[in-house]
């Protein structure tokens, strides 16, 4: 009868000579020359176990512990979040669930983690994240969670990792957890990041992200490691009930006459060289062409720093800066979060208006003491340069000013998320974008709508 057993992120059969392997009722399984032994991905533990129980093969599975957990929690789920979770099901315990920010993805997992009842690895992208999903467990469930990162190498029947711990733990640890659970699963296109899931053996598995697709195609590799989509729904389908209700609104600005001469400057040169160089700004590939040309040509060197500068006149225009100062006067009374792309200019921002300033030179403790003085309404607006896009759980706010930004959907997406939580007087999210006109910018924020 044949055995399986986890070892060193593999699932290890024994019972099986070289001449057993290729079968059909084998999916995965190779000859390992050097252990003289078959073995499988462990994430295939699922699709091999289904497969020889078709197959009316017997086996002994000694890969995942007999631990049961006994689980309960005191949310009231939204009959989105049932649906999603019945979809998840249906899909036998596999797949990604696509919610916007705030509509409660972390409320979802827990649920499917005390339904359950099985060990549990949660893998996010960030420490801060970590710290959330672990408070959040330890309040619900009432039990020890254990903990891969921030200086902690703790495991419990149910544990919280960063993506970057869990590549390193993997291997050791991944035949411990019967559900894995990917927050902000996206981030498992990344080539290093997806070696988490093939080296752990969990046969159920639930991704959660507010935007699934990459613009590399790597969420196909995510649809073959955790399942596919399995259920979706967008902000537009949860505004006025489940989050507020929201509006965008465009200002543009001009750029000042010195601004403006040295933009058309950067943007010729840049120019320019594309149309010598029969390169389009249309295609990624064209693109990573230039990159790679500026390396050993300087034209194309020059091309690519003109591009840079003329990024930064146009996202850090002198007009956006009292355009902002009109929006917080109109605004004084709202919680407003204001967004920018360059960390010089949140400073800036910072300085001029007196607001507290996140960025990734900002220390953990600092921004914690940020965020819960905006949560407790001793601020009422804050500053950032990207680091709160993701991975970071903001209170609530009700105006959102994106002062510059790239052309990223997941981006957009996740910014406007952060004001769309429900509002107790049953008011509008308002989100602006500032947008310098007749530069690049125009077709940067087309993009990301």
């Amino acid at each position: 009868m044949l055995t399986f057993r986890f070892e060193d992120g593999t699932i290890r059969i024994d019972g099986l000579d070289e001449s057993d392997v290729g079968s059909d009722s084998l999916p995965g399984v190779a000859w390992d020359d050097r252990g003289l032994v078959a073995r499988a991905p462990a994430h295939r533990y699922a699709d091999l176990r289904r497969a020889l129980r078709e197959a009316d093969v017997r086996f002994e599975d000694r890969v995942l512990p007999e631990t049961s957990l006994s689980l309960s929690h005191a949310y009231d789920l939204r009959p989105y979040q049932e649906e999603a979770i019945d979809a998840w099901r249906a899909g036998d315990d596999r797949g990604v669930v696509e919610l916007p920010t705030g509509a409660g993805k972390t409320v979802l997992a827990v649920d499917v983690i005390a339904r359950l009842g099985v060990p549990t690895l949660v893998v996010v992208p960030t420490i801060d994240l970590l710290d959330q999903w672990k408070r959040e467990l330890e309040t619900e469930f009432d039990v020890p969670v254990g903990q891969f990162g921030g200086g902690e190498q703790t495991q419990e029947a149910i544990t919280v990792s960063t993506y970057d711990s869990a590549y390193l733990r993997a291997e050791d640890v991944g035949g411990d957890f019967g559900l894995v659970v990917f927050d902000e699963v996206h981030h498992l296109g990344g080539e290093g990041y997806r070696d988490v899931a093939r080296l752990v053996a969990a046969p159920a598995r639930l991704g959660l992200t507010a935007t699934f697709e990459r613009p590399d195609g790597a969420h196909e590799i995510i649809e073959d490691l955790v399942g596919p989509k399995v259920y979706e729904a967008g902000v537009d389908d949860l505004a006025g009930e489940h989050l507020a209700d929201y509006e965008v609104r465009r200002v543009e600005v001009e750029l000042g006459p010195e601004e403006r001469e040295a933009y058309e400057a950067a943007q010729g040169t840049f120019v320019d060289y594309l149309k010598r160089s029969n390169l389009s700004l249309k295609s990624g590939s064209d693109y990573r062409k230039l990159v790679m040309r500026s390396g050993n040509d300087p034209k194309a060197r020059e091309a690519l720093l003109a591009k840079q500068r003329a990024r930064r006149i146009m996202m850090n225009a002198d007009a956006k800066v009292e355009t902002l100062g009109r929006l917080l006067d109109r605004h004084r009374e709202d919680r407003v979060i204001v967004f920018t792309a360059h960390t010089d200019l949140v400073y800036r921002l910072s300085e001029r208006y007196l607001l507290p300033a996140i960025t990734s030179e900002t220390g953990a403790s600092e921004r914690r003491e940020i965020l819960d003085r905006f949560r407790d309404g001793t601020y009422s607006r804050v500053v950032t340069a990207n680091v709160l896009d993701e991975g970071v759980d903001v209170p609530d706010a009700n105006v959102a000013v994106v002062l510059a930004g790239s052309g990223s959907e997941r981006e957009f997406t996740q910014r406007l998320g952060r004001i769309l939580r429900p509002k107790d007087d049953g008011g509008r999210a308002l989100l602006y974008e500032v947008v310098s006109e007749e530069t690049a910018e125009e077709r940067v924020a087309d993009r990301r709508r």
